[in-house]
């Protein structure tokens, strides 16, 4: 039978550069290697502590050069060609490497030539433990280590997870799970998070089928405030969210191994969660099984918010990961797929309320959404 191969190799400014090939591939194991001329890497970016909220942002400026919505002939994530020195050197299925203006990394903790912070000493010889991390102060900083990477879904200029083939989509699966777990190995990272975000009204800069996964030097806000919600609730929280939605009018999608629902209490005017039915902390502890049927699942449900509408339809799809170093018997891989489209012509803007305050308003009842996304499901 044939298999998932994985073949790394190295960009020409030293950065990782990871193919997976196909199961039924037709590629030729042999790749052209990066002979392109390229800047050193940008400096590790620094993060700095909002004392009013314990929260860390990462001033990365670097990213401003970012490539912005390219002609096609012009793809940085195509294969590479005698027009187009892209990032790909050559022909792939599935490709991941390191981003070149990342928000966080390239350096990891334990790296001699870290850069100075804003106040000159090195921050990487100061503690970035959760512990120091969680300590609230006037003007502290501390290095932005980590890593962000970017994969690509396929090789076509157009298109996102739900144009995918069964077996790409499963090709894709498999990088997640080998990406989770690799990252997650690496010391100082706290929190894997893969995410996709499709259409320009989400904010797109590149309209190539990809996605990205960052890897924190921290536990996001997010999942802090899910695991004080878990202290408060008890460690069953996510199985009884599951047992829930399962009985009730809300469920989407429904397989073997996990369930697709429109949450009780959805923000968006689009929103569904994935929950595998049983407690997994991430892609990466997924059996063979439960990632080929997560596979077809998640472009099921994508193919059916692109029939939502007659275009297809924007959206952010996140997979919470339970953190590397705590919860991982309590927190849940977590698909959620959020979009601000709450009709054919109209999209949700973050008002007054949302954006500054945080006290939403939800523009459509859950139930009746869901009952638009199991129709869109079906004729998709």
């Amino acid at each position: 039978m044939n298999q998932i191969v994985k073949r790394s190799t190295t960009l020409a400014d030293g950065r990782e550069l990871i193919y997976f090939d196909d199961a039924d591939t037709t590629l030729s194991p042999e790749r052209k290697p990066d002979l392109r001329a390229l800047d050193p890497r940008p400096e590790t970016a620094t993060m700095r502590q909002d004392v009013l909220t314990g929260e860390w942002v990462s001033i990365a400026a670097s990213r401003q050069n970012r490539a912005f919505l390219p002609p096609a002939e012009l793809d940085p994530l195509a294969p590479a060609s005698a027009t187009n020195p892209s990032e790909i050197p050559d022909v792939y299925d599935v490709a991941v490497f390191e981003n070149r203006s990342p928000s966080f990394g390239p350096l990891l903790p334990g790296v001699p030539d870290a850069p100075a912070g804003l106040d000159g000493a090195q921050d990487l010889d100061a503690p970035q433990g959760l512990d120091d991390l969680r300590t609230l102060g006037l003007g502290r900083t501390r290095t932005s280590v980590g890593r962000c990477e970017v994969i690509c879904f396929s090789p076509e200029t157009y298109g996102s997870f739900a144009s995918l083939s069964e077996s790409r989509a499963r090709t894709v699966v498999e990088a997640w799970a080998d990406r989770t777990e690799a990252l997650s190995a690496l010391p100082g990272i706290q929190q894997v998070f893969p995410f996709e975000n499709r259409g320009e009204a989400i904010g797109v800069t590149l309209h190539h089928p990809h996605g990205q996964i960052y890897a924190y030097p921290y536990v996001t806000p997010r999942t802090t405030r899910l695991l004080q919600s878990i202290e408060q609730y008890g460690p069953t929280l996510f199985a009884d969210i599951l047992e829930t939605e399962r009985s009730g009018p809300r469920v989407v999608l429904a397989g073997e191994h996990f369930t697709a629902f429109v949450p009780f209490a959805a923000r968006w005017p689009v929103e569904v969660h994935l929950l595998p039915h049983r407690q997994v902390p991430d892609i990466a502890a997924l059996s063979s099984d439960e990632r080929d049927e997560l596979a077809v699942m998640y472009r099921t449900i994508l193919r059916g918010l692109d029939r939502l509408y007659d275009d297809p339809t924007p959206y952010i799809a996140a997979w919470h990961q339970a953190p590397v170093n705590v919860g991982r018997d309590t927190v849940r891989l977590m698909l959620q797929i959020t979009s601000p489209r709450r009709a054919a012509t109209k999209l949700k803007f973050l008002a007054g309320s949302e954006a500054a305050m945080g006290a939403w308003i939800g523009d459509l009842v859950p139930e009746q959404s869901a009952a638009l996304i199991r129709e869109a499901i079906e004729r998709a």
